[in-house]
């Protein structure tokens, strides 16, 4: 039973940074092309996982980092306010509300 746990872990690991090389942009990629370190962890299974891992990855200085953009969508100025926040909505709902009396 612990090899057949210890069988998926590894499994798990090469998927994903299988899946994380795919995923990464050319921009957060270090030390070989992109479609290298493809090569790199399919065909060397773990111990290529755990070099892409320690490697091949660009540290991360935002959350996003590596991250190609995505066509037409820009970063947001400013945090979306709730319905409390709008004077227009406030103001008409205290009109509605005198109304109602």
């Amino acid at each position: 039973m612990a090899y057949v746990l210890l069988s998926l872990v590894l499994i798990g690991v090469w998927l994903f940074a299988l899946f994380d090389v795919i995923t990464t942009g050319e921009g957060g990629v270090r030390h070989l092309p992109k479609f290298g370190w493809f090569l790199v962890v399919l065909l060397g299974m773990l111990p290529g996982a755990v070099l892409w891992l320690a490697l091949g990855r660009a540290r991360p200085s935002s959350p996003h980092a590596g991250e190609a953009p995505e066509r037409g969508r820009r970063a947001p100025t400013e945090a979306p306010k709730g319905p409390d926040d709008d004077p227009a909505f406030l103001r008409d709902l205290e009109r509605r509300l005198r109304e109602e009396e």
